[in-house]
Formats: structure tokens, C-alpha cells, sequence
């Protein structure tokens, strides 16, 4: 859901971020792993249709990763983690 605050900045609710998050962990780690990414930014549609102007800042930390940012561009596009 695309929420605006009083200063006209676009932000996620608590469950989308809990959602991104959840699908991002479950999907995407594997394959950053593979991929052996260590700091990055990906595309959210990853979560579904409603996130494709959604992106996430991630980093390493060990032998996992952790999202540092949401970010609303509507330039964003995705593409294949896939080999």
C-alpha cells in the first residue's frame, strides 16, 4: 500500500515492510548467497506487483545479510537473481 506522510514522502506500513522482509529472507538471501553479494540494492517485486517502486538497501554480515534501508523510486525495475 503507497502511504504519504505530511511532508509528502511515500513510506510502508509496518506489515508491507514485515512482508518485503519475510519474502526477501526466504528468496532472495539464497541466491545473493550464491551469488556471493555482500552490500547492495535490489528491487522489492521480488514481493509482488504492489512493491515493483519499491527498493531495498542490504548488506552482509557474516554468513547473512540485513536490510538497511526502504526506498520509494519510480525508475526502480527489477531483474533475474536466477544463474
Amino acid at each position: 500500500m503507497l502511504l504519504t506522510n505530511k511532508q509528502g514522502k511515500t513510506y510502508l506500513n509496518d506489515e508491507d515492510r514485515f512482508h518485503i522482509t519475510e519474502v526477501f529472507f526466504d528468496d532472495i538471501v539464497p541466491k545473493l548467497k550464491n551469488l556471493q553479494a555482500r552490500i547492495g540494492t535490489i528491487n522489492c517485486e521480488f514481493a509482488g506487483e504492489a512493491y515493483k517502486n519499491w527498493i531495498i538497501n542490504f548488506k552482509s554480515t557474516g554468513s547473512g545479510f540485513y536490510i538497511v534501508d526502504f526506498e520509494y523510486d519510480e525508475k526502480s525495475c527489477s531483474f533475474s537473481l536466477d544463474p
